[in-house]
């Protein structure tokens, strides 16, 4: 049984369609990728797994916009493309969405902890926060800082370690690499592969391809809403026409 599954997933905003029949999985232990042009739907994927787009649809309903989500969401063999997006945390979906901040006037460790905010268990809590702190030696050396003075990389590092504060029994990631310098992107993605390897699954969403190819064991190629292509990076590289019309030059 899948870790995560998306059956025919289709997302409407008035009459624009964003996505269209979209189907995947990711398996226990996998690392998967969706990949594509931008505009192609790919954040709005993990918006509709999170929960993120019905929380839109219930806040614009009998407004100007309506937002329609159709398809099959199943996380852990249970059914949740009908919960609301805090149940769907508590059930272990991590989710860091695209161009998250931190709160600016908040710590470091204040930040963090609010990542925590779902959690009962004290020492679970203090367990997370050291092992955030071990993947991000920079966060530990900042943890009384304000947030809002933090670089753009380790504003990433701190939205990545905030998203891992509760259980992440599956953790998603939206554009890691949106806006920083190459050397940082290097190190948010050896951070993501520690994380995989320390037995969490990950799904990337990236533009960024040939950092998402090293690294995931599939891939998902998005455009203009639909899947066009799945595999291994190799793969997917080798197919010339999917390539020049959805992968650009590596």
């Amino acid at each position: 049984m899948p870790l995560l599954e998306v059956k025919d997933l289709a997302v409407r905003y008035d009459k624009a369609v964003i996505l269209n029949g979209v189907s995947l999985h990711v398996d226990a232990g996998e690392f998967v990728g969706i990949v594509g042009p931008n505009g192609a739907g790919k954040s709005t994927v993990l918006r509709a797994v999170s929960g993120l787009i019905r929380f839109q649809e219930q806040m614009q309903r009998g407004t100007h916009g309506q937002v329609v989500l159709e398809g099959e969401i199943r996380f852990a063999g249970e059914r949740i493309d009908a919960l609301p997006a805090h149940e769907i945390r508590k059930r272990g979906f991590a989710l860091c969405p695209s161009r998250q901040r931190p709160f600016r006037e908040l710590s470091v460790l204040d930040n963090l902890m609010a990542g925590a905010h779902l959690s009962t268990d004290a020492a679970q809590t203090r367990r997370r926060l050291e092992r955030c702190f071990a993947l991000f030696p920079r966060l530990a050396e900042r943890k009384d800082q304000v947030s809002g003075t933090l670089s753009g990389g380790e504003q990433q590092m701190l939205a990545t370690a905030r998203a891992l504060m509760y259980d992440a029994k599956l953790f998603a990631i939206d554009e890691p690499s949106l806006g920083l310098a190459p050397l940082i992107r290097e190190e948010v993605f050896a951070t993501i592969s520690r994380i995989h390897a320390e037995g969490i699954p990950v799904l990337v969403v990236e533009q960024e391809v040939g950092q998402v190819f090293r690294l995931a064991h599939r891939n998902y190629v998005l455009s203009q809403g639909r899947v066009w292509g799945e595999g291994a990076g190799d793969k997917l590289l080798a197919d010339e026409s999917l390539r020049a019309c959805y992968l650009g030059t590596l």
